[in-house]
């Protein structure tokens, strides 16, 4: 079982929309992940948002005219995207799983983005087939994107992946480090507890 569902038990999907609706009602920017992505592909791009969760980032990409395809395991949020945009592809299944073939997806995404602490809520001892997973959606020169946290002070659960065993995982699926920032607004990384990596296949 991967983290998420043990932390959540897959039911939240109604209150974690709730909850960054009332963070945009007060002003709180919620599109830092799609600027982020939009400004390393251009519109009309392929874009899987791997860990999806309720469609806040695939929904603001699609809406800026990228073509997505949104993957969660979590029953109840992809509930929530699909009642928000009930046109768009949301495919429930496991990233370590993933087979877009299986779902009538094309395998030639330009960029795929894994962001609100998809790798240190995964299943423990799958991060690399999850990588290898997602790097095998991506065409030649594709991108994997992914944000997440690194201690107790941006996580809800202890730390499951650190840069360096990530690294390690893009490394062996045959991607290359291409930048890492501190935040979606791309502030240099310096160290501290959240990290933003972009590798290239």
């Amino acid at each position: 079982m991967n983290r998420w569902r043990e932390l959540t038990g897959g039911t939240s999907g109604e209150d974690y929309a709730a909850r960054f609706a009332a963070l945009a009602g007060n002003g709180r920017d919620m599109h830092g992940e799609a600027r982020f992505c939009a400004a390393l592909v251009s519109p009309g791009a392929r874009v899987l948002d791997a860990g999806c969760g309720t469609g806040r980032v695939m929904i603001r990409l699609a809406e800026l005219g990228y073509d997505c395809v949104g993957v969660d395991l979590d029953a109840s949020m992809l509930a929530v995207a699909r009642k928000q945009e009930p046109e768009l592809p949301w495919i429930q299944t496991d990233l370590a799983e993933f087979d877009p073939a299986a779902h009538g997806v094309a395998a030639d995404f330009d960029l795929v983005v894994a962001a609100g602490n998809i790798f240190p809520l995964l299943a423990p001892g799958t991060e690399a087939t999850v990588v290898d997973r997602l790097t095998a959606t991506l065409r030649p020169g594709g991108v994997l994107v992914a944000g997440f946290g690194l201690d107790a002070a941006h996580l809800p659960v202890p730390p499951g992946i650190t840069l360096p065993e990530y690294d390690a995982c893009c490394t062996a699926a045959g991607l290359s480090l291409v930048d890492r920032f501190a935040t979606w607004a791309a502030h240099p990384y310096e160290g501290g507890g959240y990290a933003v990596s972009v590798h290239r296949r």
